[in-house]
């Protein structure tokens, strides 16, 4: 089957996208790369491997979607409005395989050309990182005469019958959105199973403002499979009318490569960061872009609170009040240690101890705040002022960085201790929603 035919296309321009490779130094600790019309979002050497893949034909039917004759995939594509309608594809490279690449794009026309892509510089924050493959955004230029609509990857510009096509998504600029709030939890794997504390998320979420949560799942455990229908249900308007959305994304990494569940090989080997954390931040931020007003970028076992203010929502008026052109808000991260509990009886509840997982209410003390809290903090953004995102910080953005002070909002992070016992502070901020 031909891939114009099976896509339901007529034109096809393909433009050639050149690897250069040039090494420098980032903040002067270690290495970043710098190829043509590639813009990594976590570059890092290493080695890897990946599990057995073919060609494909036709549209892409999963958000990982091998590039044929080659050790690279795309993930999902967008255009770019602030790029001059650039196509940007959300892909994982090989790191140690970087090749000359084609992007093909698709549109209801006849119109054929070939593009040459500009230099997009490749930064690295965590250059200490050594994975064999690394998230990048490929941009593609098209002809501003160009409509594209679908778009693949080739290593051959000669072969175009044995590719899958990605969608383009974000054609049109909207002004107005239909969430204020969007939650986005990076990855569940390794067969998660903690109920409890994803229930309690979804409810303090639903408490604090937000109207939606976006979870990547990899895996997970038969009581969080019980939840996530759960929440799916309510969000159809089975149960509250969808005043509250829970959208799942199927994220079979683990079916072409090996994740590490580690931000470091050294602690747990794999080919790339944490199950491709850092592509579906970034696939999340695009998704989502022209729906909701803004994005939270945490994980499950991790809630942003407003200290100062009742909710987000009055929380981000005060801030953009203050700071009228920041698109990016850092959230210092405070850890209660998973190992202590408050020593009341009232939680857990009894109807709760049959279920597996963390009670977020029984962790009320936490570690003193430290450098760690800063180098950790987690973000609300304005998707449209962002270009790429990492975990911890926004690698390129339109809009001015704000570290929002501790006084006025705080990432809770109930996980193991990084400190000893000796300096915990009571701190239960959690249990003021319990009658909301």
């Amino acid at each position: 089957m031909r891939t114009k035919t099976s896509v339901g296309l007529v034109g096809i321009i393909i433009a050639s996208i050149n690897l250069l490779i040039l090494w420098s130094w980032w903040r002067g600790e270690g290495p970043f790369v710098k190829p043509a019309e590639i813009t990594f979002m976590l570059p890092m050497q290493g080695h890897g491997h990946v599990h057995g893949h073919g060609p494909s034909v036709g549209p892409a039917q999963t958000t990982i979607t091998p590039i044929p004759n080659s050790k690279h995939f795309t993930v999902s594509a967008f255009k770019d409005h602030r790029l001059e309608g650039a196509i940007r594809v959300i892909s994982i490279l090989c790191r140690d395989r970087l090749e000359k690449l084609y992007c093909v794009l698709c549109a209801k026309t006849n119109l054929s050309s070939t593009t040459e892509g500009a230099l997009h510089r490749c930064v690295s924050s965590e250059a200490k990182f050594d994975f064999a493959y690394a998230t990048a955004s490929v941009l593609c230029q098209r002809p501003l005469s160009l409509q594209a609509t679908h778009v693949s990857m080739t290593t051959k510009p000669t072969d175009m019958y044995n590719l899958k096509f990605l969608q383009i998504e974000n054609q049109e600029v909207k002004t107005s959105f239909k969430y204020e709030f969007t939650l986005c939890i990076s990855n569940i794997f390794g067969k998660l199973n903690n109920a409890l504390q994803f229930v309690q998320t979804m409810e303090l979420n639903k408490i604090i403002g937000v109207q939606r949560v976006v979870i990547y799942n990899t895996s997970c455990g038969p009581e969080m499979e019980k939840a996530l229908r759960y929440y799916r249900k309510e969000g159809s308007g089975g149960l509250a009318n969808g005043t509250f959305i829970l959208e799942v994304v199927p994220g079979p990494i683990d079916k072409f490569l090996k994740p590490s569940d580690s931000w470091r090989p050294d602690y747990s080997p794999g080919d790339i960061h944490y199950y491709g954390q850092v592509a579906t931040l970034n696939d999340c931020m695009y998704r989502y872009m022209y729906q909701s007003k803004y994005l939270l970028l945490n994980d499950m076992d991790e809630i942003i609170v407003s200290y100062k203010h009742a909710n987000l929502g009055d929380l981000m008026s005060s801030l953009q009040r203050e700071h009228s052109e920041a698109s990016v808000f850092r959230i210092r991260n405070y850890v209660f240690p998973n190992t202590v509990r408050w020593s009341d009886s009232r939680f857990p509840l009894p109807e709760w101890k049959k279920v597996s997982g963390v009670n977020f209410l029984e962790h009320v003390y936490r570690e003193p705040e430290n450098e760690d809290s800063d180098i950790s903090a987690k973000l609300i953004v304005d998707p449209r002022g962002v270009g790429q995102t990492l975990v911890h910080e926004t690698q390129k953005q339109f809009g001015g960085v704000v570290n929002v002070p501790s006084d006025e909002g705080r990432l809770i992070h109930v996980r193991h201790p990084k400190k000893g016992d000796d300096q915990l502070i009571v701190d239960k901020k959690l249990w003021e929603f319990r009658r909301r």
